[in-house]
C-alpha cells in the first residue's frame, strides 16, 4: 500500500506514527456515523508503546506538554489508521476536546493543546486543519498522562 498524502507529510517533518494502542475499557476507540468519526480520549503513546506520564507545572514544563499533546495526535492518527486503513478520507477537523494533567495554578492549557492543533494545522492546512476547541485542565489523568485529547472529524 502506498504513503497517503498526510503520512508524506508527517515523513517530511520528520513524525512518525506510534502503534495503534489497544482500548482501555468498555468503549470503541472510534465510531462513525454518517460523515462523521468520533474518536476516543486518547494518550500520548510512543513508539515503544509507553506513554508520556506527569502534571505540567510540576513534572513537566508547558513546552514538554506541548509535545506530549503532539504525540497524542500521532496517536490519534495511529488510530484512524488501524480502524480505517487510511488517512485519505479525512477531509476536516471538527472538534477537538483536550485535557491537560496539571497543577491548580498552571494556566496555559491553551498553549500545550496548540501541539496537537498545530500538528492537524500542518497536515490538513489551516481552514480543513484547525476546529472548534476545549483546552482544560484537569487534577488528574488515567496512568498519570500529561494529555488525552478526543476529537471529531468529517470523512468523504
Amino acid at each position: 500500500m502506498s504513503q497517503s498524502i498526510i503520512e508524506q507529510k508527517l515523513q517530511q517533518l520528520g513524525l512518525r506514527l506510534p502503534p495503534a494502542p489497544p482500548a482501555g475499557g468498555v468503549y470503541h476507540p472510534v465510531v462513525r456515523q454518517g460523515n462523521l468519526i468520533y474518536v476516543s480520549g486518547q494518550g500520548p503513546f510512543q513508539q515503544d508503546g509507553t506513554t508520556i506520564k506527569g502534571k505540567v507545572g510540576k513534572d513537566l514544563d508547558a513546552d514538554a506538554g506541548k509535545l506530549a499533546a503532539r504525540q497524542v495526535g500521532l496517536t490519534m492518527l495511529a488510530t484512524l489508521k488501524e480502524h480505517f486503513g487510511n488517512l485519505e478520507d479525512i477531509q476536516r477537523l471538527i472538534k477537538l476536546f483536550g485535557m491537560v494533567n496539571c497543577t491548580p495554578d498552571f494556566e496555559k492549557q491553551p498553549y500545550v493543546i496548540n501541539g496537537c492543533s498545530e500538528l492537524f494545522a500542518q497536515l490538513w492546512g489551516p481552514e480543513n486543519g484547525v476546529g472548534a476547541r476545549s483546552a482544560v485542565g484537569m487534577v488528574s489523568l488515567p496512568e498519570n498522562i500529561t494529555v488525552e485529547i478526543e476529537a471529531v472529524f468529517e470523512v468523504k
